[in-house]
């Protein structure tokens, strides 16, 4: 018993510690000063910054939205699970975190990363947030998804609605999950939307946590990891969001802070034995070398 209750504080500690890093700099950014947020165009290719080995990808500076590093970011892409970001955020607009809303049996058929939820139960959009954003959970992103535009066949032109509302206009998404459609970003678009993501305090409460518990309808519980490894590592990284399919391969948006200063790093179309290891790199470079 003693054992349990050391570990449930260890989890409330970790998460009200990036909650509180989260509140202090979403402070420093006005909402109108993220919706105009440009973030630049122009070619960057500093001669010291480390090889990654994305074929798409992208690093801005999360306060000032500078562009400090990017590599084929305009070309489209599936971008995978990543744009549950988008998903997440259209949930934030509807607002109402702690209604209950239900689960409709065709919610449940995605594969294959799933809870396995039953149809007729009742969860709150908060809970599924939860378990969409920090274990990628295919249902959850369905059930959100269907309660935010009414349907399935409706949630991908509202996302496509969201991403322009945000200057991400290259991007066209059908789903509310990332799984194969014909759908797509770039690694520009997908930086907008997680400057976006990144100052939402609601969200950045969510996608720094290293766990979380989830309860099931009847109680019974399930201990969910984050699919985000680098939150699970260091207090230095924030979020954001992974994502994998066979068509886009490893996707990672990931945020990171420390000392006043913090990065958003968008890597597409790379692979596992890189994907972590490259943002480790190219983030210390960030740290590094920026001003």
């Amino acid at each position: 018993m003693a054992n349990r209750l050391l570990f449930f504080s260890l989890i409330v500690f970790l998460w009200t510690g990036c909650a509180h890093q989260e509140m202090s700099s979403y402070r420093r950014v006005s909402t109108s000063a993220i919706a105009m947020q440009p973030i630049g165009a122009s070619n960057i290719w500093p001669n010291s910054a480390p090889a990654i080995h994305a074929r798409y990808a992208i690093l801005i500076d999360a306060r000032s939205g500078r562009t400090l590093f990017q590599k084929n970011a305009d070309i489209h892409t599936p971008v995978a699970s990543t744009q549950k970001l988008i998903t997440a955020l259209l949930v934030i607009e509807k607002g109402n975190l702690d209604a209950s809303i239900p689960i409709h049996r065709e919610d449940t058929r995605v594969e294959p990363m799933k809870l396995n939820l039953h149809a007729g139960d009742h969860y709150t959009r908060r809970t599924l947030l939860n378990a969409m954003l920090v274990a990628s959970m295919n249902d959850a992103a369905e059930i959100l998804g269907h309660d935010v535009a009414g349907s399935h066949t409706t949630i991908g032109p509202a996302m496509t609605r969201f991403a322009r509302s945000l200057g991400a206009y290259d991007s066209r998404f059908v789903n509310a999950t990332g799984l194969p459609a014909a759908q797509y970003s770039t690694a520009r678009d997908m930086a907008r939307i997680a400057w976006r993501a990144y100052h939402d305090t609601t969200l950045r409460k969510i996608v720094c946590q290293p766990t979380y518990l989830f309860q099931y309808a009847n109680n019974r519980t399930q201990l969910l990891e984050a699919t985000n490894v680098l939150v699970r590592s260091s207090s230095l990284y924030n979020g954001l969001k992974t994502g994998y399919t066979l068509a886009s391969g490893r996707c990672l948006i990931a945020s990171a802070s420390q000392n006043g200063r913090a990065f958003i790093l968008v890597q597409l179309g790379s692979e596992t034995r890189y994907i972590f290891r490259d943002a480790e790199s190219i983030i210390a470079w960030a740290f590094r070398n920026s001003l």
